[in-house]
């Protein structure tokens, strides 16, 4: 599968393990790093959905 029909998320991590190789990261520290990032995503993903949309009007 070429990168240019990938979905989003592929070219997202390609893109972040591309620059983690250049900057030499550490497996101990990028994986550390990566625990965090998913924790907050996830706390942000959860207020998203709990939030009303603008097209939804809070019941």
């Amino acid at each position: 599968m070429s990168l240019a029909n990938a979905p989003v998320e592929v070219k997202l991590a390609v893109d972040i393990i591309q620059w983690l190789e250049e900057n030499q990261i550490p497996a101990a520290q990028v994986l550390a790093a990566l625990a965090l990032v998913k924790r907050d995503y996830e706390h942000k993903l959860q207020a998203e959905q709990l939030r009303p949309t603008e097209e939804q009007p809070p019941s």
